[in-house]
């Protein structure tokens, strides 16, 4: 980063990470997106533009997670974590080459604004630097990842960040800190995940969260994974009503927007579920698919005699199953995810006549 040296004695603060970190610079910028698997699991964001104060309290499998937000900037959004992508990306890529990477990232806005499919004006830079300010003072409490003697970790998204300006008012160059939290959770390669280059193209939050629900979940495994919507909504951190979380699932699901994943959702009496299943996965970079799932014990969710979604009108789309077919399905139900895995038995039953009629 040019100049970024000659500045760095004067624009350190005694109390700075900086001064006893040495700084990761991005040379290119180029990198393929990975997720952080945790970030992709749990309900760490707000799914609105619209600025949110209001908690996220969320536990499941005995983790739990909070996010608290300032009311001068809101919680971080699901938009801002396209900087931690783009920062997981790079930490990944340059270890693959073999080199030393850092929590302390020094890099032009240029290099992130054009990695994650925005446009690199004046204005862009402006939101960049909102988005850096909601990372920074956005408060996560989670025990998950907790050490043997500790059981909660409390950190930002961001601890610091600073940017390089010229005399004309002209951004050269960004730099910022990330915690250690995160940090440990990237270079963990069985904690990180390709994601498709589209997902940024997506500009709905339910959306990109639910591509990420997918992209964890779901991952390359032929028949998918199967979700109650209610406790997708749980998952997902909203402030919406159920009824009204469900109804944009619906509306999302009859325009398929989500790059190699396809939704199929129908009614069980008074459930509504939610299948996620890979299509046209041409375009995901080949990793890592899921992790390993485990069996609970827990009894399979049936869907024989599942009454049709109320958006009907959108068959086609949706590929709901056939009633006919539909045997009580045989699933594997994970705790922590609240979620179910589709086993081959009921794939023959179910997901096959879907998958023909989609194929």
């Amino acid at each position: 980063m040019p100049g970024a040296d000659h500045h760095d004695s004067q624009r350190l603060t005694r109390g700075s990470e900086r001064q006893r970190l040495d700084p990761f610079v991005i040379a290119t910028g180029d990198a393929s997106p990975r997720d952080q698997r945790d970030l992709m699991e749990r309900p760490f964001f707000s799914l609105a533009k619209a600025r949110r104060i209001a908690p996220i309290l969320y536990e499941a499998g005995g983790q739990r997670v909070e996010v608290h937000a300032l009311p001068e900037h809101g919680m971080a959004t699901i938009w801002d974590a396209d900087v931690l992508i783009w920062a997981a990306s790079q930490i990944v890529e340059a270890e693959n080459h073999g080199l030393r990477t850092s929590r302390f990232l020094r890099f032009t806005p240029y290099q992130l604004l054009q990695a994650v499919g925005r446009a690199t004006g004046a204005r862009e830079y402006r939101l960049l630097k909102g988005a850096l300010a909601r990372l920074q003072s956005t408060v996560i409490r989670t025990t998950i990842r907790h050490g043997e003697h500790w059981r909660r970790h409390q950190f930002s998204w961001i601890n610091e960040w600073e940017e390089l300006t010229t005399r004309d008012g002209r951004v050269e160059g960004m730099e910022f800190v990330l915690p250690d939290w995160f940090y440990r959770g990237v270079i963990d390669r069985s904690l990180v995940l390709t994601i498709d280059p589209l997902y940024f193209r997506l500009t709905g939050g339910i959306e990109r969260w639910l591509y990420r629900v997918a992209r964890k979940h779901a991952g390359h495994q032929q028949h998918g994974w199967l979700f109650e919507v209610a406790h997708l909504h749980e998952k997902s951190g909203s402030l919406a009503r159920v009824s009204d979380f469900a109804l944009d699932l619906r509306r999302i699901a009859a325009r398929q927007p989500l790059p190699g994943y396809r939704l199929d959702i129908w009614r069980e009496g008074r459930r509504e579920m939610l299948q996620i299943r890979p299509f046209g996965l041409s375009t995901v970079p080949v990793d890592d698919a899921v992790e390993t799932l485990v069996t609970s014990g827990a009894n399979g969710i049936g869907t024989s005699g599942a009454a049709l979604s109320g958006f009907r009108a959108h068959e086609p789309q949706l590929s709901l199953w056939s009633e006919k077919r539909n045997p009580t399905a045989n699933l594997e139900s994970n705790k922590e995810s609240n979620s179910s895995s589709l086993t081959r038995t009921h794939a023959r039953h179910g997901a096959g006549a879907t998958g023909r009629r989609s194929s």
